[in-house]
């Protein structure tokens, strides 16, 4: 089945680099983090003397420099400079160790690793590991160079997360990243009179990647280095009108008593679906905001949307359309590869706004989903994360999203382990919402059996205090491990 979203965007492609140059060149407010403020000006004029300083470095045109960089005034210049002076950035988690980070750097062509100073000690070591030259970037002066790109050529690389594997490079075109911020800047309604402020990691398509379309639409920036409870007060205190988190910090911010927010306008999420509850919550918290839940990948996103619209329909009694992902976005066709008997296959997308495709313009997610009749596409998670039972199916996905609207479940893993009747049965690794009184393995196994087919129900259940993450926040499966059970005992 193939759905397609809204119409393609008309027109000749800009480059990414040419609409921050449109959108920065006056005096209003640009960049604000704590005591520090730039006008549009002011940043421009900071990214030329960036570009500058990446000119001296000796790296080869066109080639991506690996860089130890959080989200801060200087990242933004850096990165700016870079993608309109043929020195492209690739921004590297600074919360990975010397190792992986290393690992990666190997992978890239050039010789350079830049650093802001306060990950000079991780770069170091970085350096020593992957033979690298190490350049630590200074106080950055202004510059007075028109900054500018051709269509192909590359604004920026941002890595996968990598939970299989060792993260991949995905080169993000001038002409692409344009696209894409003309599609995500109309879906969350940035402008010039926008205020964004995010906390996601600034290597993460979340973090920059959300960033890189703020720019494009000449909001006033600003950011933390990481999410907490006293940080979206600030963003709260500083009057943002635009954020993005995952589901589980919105939750965080209701269990605190913190969720409001007078001047947020949009508030958009992905990675997980949001509970019912926490929709309600959140709209009591926050009287017409705008939620906004955006499928895709760093390869290319957004491939479908759940609109405000939609949210407004779920919490009005469609709690269903939660379950899914949305219909494609704007330009998005989307078509699921190799569909089995009950629909479900790789979900395949092409648009223009897609940074790594196949000849024919195709983007193979590696998700498994189905498109329900009224176009509305449901999840039902990696496929080589899949779980075979006795000849059976089993999407983890699936089996997550029904548990985690327990209300006794904070959050929920669900594998498969070897079994020498079935070939493999389904485990669940359960986070209790209330440690002290984890809920009854019968009451889980009632919930998801109401909704799902006998042979989905886990037979195990394992309650833990965390579950196991990358740096990114993605659930790395293969290190879920169960204890071992002592003759006599039950899991």
């Amino acid at each position: 089945m193939t759905a397609v979203g809204g119409a393609r965007e008309p027109g000749r492609a800009a480059t990414w680099t040419a609409m921050v140059n449109r959108a920065y060149d006056h005096g209003r407010p640009a960049v604000r983090f704590g005591d520090l403020s730039w006008t549009g000006r002011e940043l421009l004029d900071r990214a030329a003397g960036a570009a500058d300083w990446l000119d001296t470095l000796g790296a080869e045109p066109g080639v991506p420099v690996p860089a130890l960089i959080a989200t801060s005034a200087d990242a933004l210049a850096l990165v700016v400079g870079g993608a309109g002076s043929g020195h492209p950035l690739a921004p590297l988690g600074v919360r990975m160790t010397a190792h992986e980070i290393a690992a990666v750097v190997d992978e890239t062509r050039g010789q350079l690793l830049l650093a802001q100073p306060e990950f000079a000690d991780l770069a170091r070591q970085v350096a020593e590991r992957s033979g690298r030259r190490l350049r630590i970037v200074p106080e950055l002066r202004t510059g007075s160079r028109a900054l500018s790109a051709e269509a192909n050529d590359l604004a920026a690389v941002l890595h996968t997360s990598g939970t299989t594997g060792l993260p991949k490079p995905v080169p993000m075109s001038q002409r692409r990243l344009a696209a894409r911020a003309r599609v995500n800047g109309r879906l969350c309604g940035l402008d010039p009179e926008s205020f964004y402020g995010g906390s996601a990691p600034f290597h993460h398509i979340a973090g920059l990647g959300n960033i890189a379309v703020a720019l494009a639409a000449g909001a006033l920036i600003t950011g933390l280095p990481r999410f907490t409870v006293e940080g979206w007060t600030l963003l709260r205190e500083l009057g943002t009108t635009h954020t993005s988190m995952v589901p589980a910090m919105l939750e965080t911010l209701l269990a605190a008593g913190q969720a409001r927010h007078g001047t947020l306008r949009t508030l958009q999420y992905g990675g997980a679906p949001v509970r019912p509850g926490t929709l309600r919550r959140t709209y009591e918290a926050m009287p017409g905001v705008r939620m906004l839940n955006m499928f895709g990948q760093t390869e290319g996103s957004p491939i479908s949307v759940l609109t405000p619209e939609d949210h407004r329909e779920a919490v009005a009694g469609r709690t269903e359309l939660l379950r899914s992902v949305g219909r494609p976005a704007p330009g998005v066709e989307v078509r699921v590869h190799g569909a089995g008997p009950d629909g479900v296959g790789e979900i395949h997308a092409r648009a223009d706004h897609f940074f790594r495709t196949d000849a024919e313009g195709w983007l193979h997610s590696g998700d498994l989903g189905r498109v329900a009749e009224d176009g509305y596409l449901y999840l039902l998670g990696r496929r080589t994360d899949m779980i075979i039972r006795g000849g059976e199916n089993v999407h983890p996905l699936e089996v997550e999203t029904v548990l985690a609207a327990h209300p006794g479940v904070a959050d929920v893993a669900v594998t498969g382990v070897p079994d020498e009747r079935l070939g493999q049965t389904v485990i669940a690794f359960v986070v209790p919402a209330d440690p002290g009184a984890p809920p009854e393995p019968a009451a889980l196994s009632g919930h998801t059996r109401a909704q799902l087919s006998g042979f989905k129900i886990p037979v195990r259940w394992w309650f833990v205090d965390a579950l196991p993450r990358n740096a990114n926040g993605k659930v790395v499966r293969g290190r879920l491990r169960e204890p071992a059970v002592r003759e006599g005992e039950t899991a």
